[in-house]
């Protein structure tokens, strides 16, 4: 999928966006291998630790499908050149793949592309961890 076709659906989710302390709108579109597409909205708690991130909604929707494979997430967000995510979206991205594109940015303008390896820079990923019994 193209990044701005991409980077539209996450304008478009982004409308959804729940919002009400941070004023602060979010969406995400994330395309898995197999070519479908799913997105997600920044949804708010007074309790701010239960907030949950665009990017978050959107892969807990794709792995909920069965998907566990992506190519590319697209963030859209009310700050003008776009926002990447934050630290706890790279590491939960990092669980899928270092080399997952970050698309981010306005459909109509600048774009700006890296991968999660150059987001979050010697990540910890499963390969840490002991090997199971």
């Amino acid at each position: 999928m193209d990044y701005r076709e991409l980077l539209a659906l996450a304008e478009r989710a982004k409308e959804y966006s729940y919002s009400p302390y941070s004023r602060f709108r979010v969406g995400a579109a994330i395309a898995a291998k197999d070519g479908r597409v799913f997105t997600g909205t920044n949804v708010e708690s007074a309790s701010y630790g239960a907030t949950i991130c665009a990017e978050q909604a959107a892969v807990v929707k794709a792995v909920s499908e069965g998907c566990r494979s992506f190519e590319a997430i697209a963030v859209a967000s009310d700050a003008e050149a776009g926002s990447f995510p934050c630290g706890i979206c790279r590491q939960l991205l990092a669980e899928f793949g270092l080399d997952i594109k970050v698309i981010t940015g306005k459909p109509d303008g600048d774009i700006r592309v890296c991968t999660i390896a150059e987001l979050l820079p010697c990540a910890f990923t499963g390969e840490e961890l002991p090997e199971k019994p």
